[in-house]
Formats: C-alpha cells, sequence, structure tokens
C-alpha cells in the first residue's frame, strides 16, 4: 500500500489493486504522466472481496485532501455490486470489466473466448509471478495436492494472459499449469484496456 509521486491539488490519484500496480507504472513511465499518483491496496484481498469496497472508500476520503481527480483501477473483482455502489454515489470512474483478465484481453476479446473459456483458469503476469504464494499455498495445496483435483475439477487449460514478452515468466505459467495438471495456453495481451483507462487521464 503506498502512493508514487504524492504532489499538487491538480494532480490525478489512481486507487487500485496492487496486481495492477507494477502495468500502471509501467505505463504511467511509457506515457510519461507525472501528474499521476498511484495508490495501491494489497492484492491478497482478492481472497476477501467483501474488504475491497471499505478500503476503496477509506482511500478516497483520505485522497480527497489531496487530489483533484480520483479515479479507480479496479474491476468488479467479486465485491457483489458493492464497489459500483459506492463509486457511483462518489462520482467516481473505474476501469470497465469484471476483472483484470477482461481489461487485460480488451473487454470485446474476452467476450468472444467466454464460452470457449469455460474450461479456463487464468494467469496474468502478476499471478504467473506469485502463483506458488497466492494460489498453491493459499489453498493448501502444497501440503494437501489430493485437493488439486477438488478445486480444479472443472478446469482443463491454464491460459497466461501475457502483458510482456517474459521467458521467466512464462517458465512459471508453465510451472502452474504443471502442478494444476493443465494443458497450457499463452495468450499475449499486452495492457489491453488498462492502457487506454490510463492514457487518458
Amino acid at each position: 500500500m503506498y502512493y508514487s509521486d504524492l504532489g499538487a491539488s491538480e494532480q490525478v490519484l489512481v486507487i487500485a489493486c496492487g496486481a495492477l500496480a507494477h502495468e500502471i507504472l509501467a505505463l504511467k513511465s511509457i506515457n510519461k504522466m507525472d501528474h499521476i499518483s498511484l495508490h495501491c491496496l494489497p492484492a491478497e484481498l482478492h481472497n476477501y472481496p467483501e474488504k475491497i469496497t471499505p478500503l476503496v472508500k477509506d482511500a478516497i476520503f483520505k485522497g480527497r485532501k489531496k487530489f483533484k481527480k480520483i479515479v479507480v483501477g479496479y474491476g468488479e473483482c467479486g465485491t457483489k455490486g458493492q464497489l459500483d455502489k459506492l463509486l457511483q454515489e462518489e462520482q467516481i470512474e473505474r476501469i470497465s470489466g469484471p476483472h483484470c483478465y477482461a481489461f487485460f484481453s480488451g473487454l470485446n476479446k474476452f467476450s468472444e473466448y467466454a464460452e470457449d473459456d469455460l474450461d479456463v483458469f487464468y494467469l496474468t503476469d502478476f499471478l504467473a509471478r506469485h502463483f506458488e504464494k497466492l494460489v498453491y499455498e493459499a489453498l493448501g495445496l502444497n501440503r494437501h495436492p489430493e485437493l488439486i483435483n477438488e478445486y480444479f475439477r472443472h478446469y482443463n487449460r491454464l491460459v497466461y494472459l501475457a502483458q510482456r514478452n517474459d521467458d521467466e515468466l512464462v517458465d512459471r505459467a508453465k510451472n502452474a499449469a504443471r502442478l494444476l495438471r493443465l494443458k497450457f495456453e499463452i495468450r499475449p495481451t499486452g495492457y489491453g484496456d488498462l492502457d487506454a483507462f490510463i492514457s487518458k487521464l
């Protein structure tokens, strides 16, 4: 959880999931957007979606004291409409889409794949990098590998949505597929709709 480039009131604050920190900072650098500040909430909140909205609300309250404009870098992310309700009340925009898999893929393209991807478990760069901690160990699969068949009985493929061309991350994603006993597939997405969302700020 952090701010980057705190400054004058005319700056834009992006309140985002920690899983998007690397990508947002990269886009900020690529586009030379020094007026943007980033405040990330812990990526682990995806395991506790009921906590996302209260923490975003708190970040908005604190951010209004310093920033003229605030946007939110979260999908709906399992908040059951509570995040969108809050942002409507606060008149704050968030990136469109139910989750990062959709906006990294591009919403239109993700919809096209939806029917064929019913058996897919997705990874992004962030999840490929932290798979063992956030998925394998968090689900207790390192201690009870017999649970893999239970948790992943409806999955046949692991699809790695790659934001960057990184051989190490590809290897990590392949290893994740091996551990989960799923077929591996890679789809280079780049930053998808996140690029357009950040670039317009």
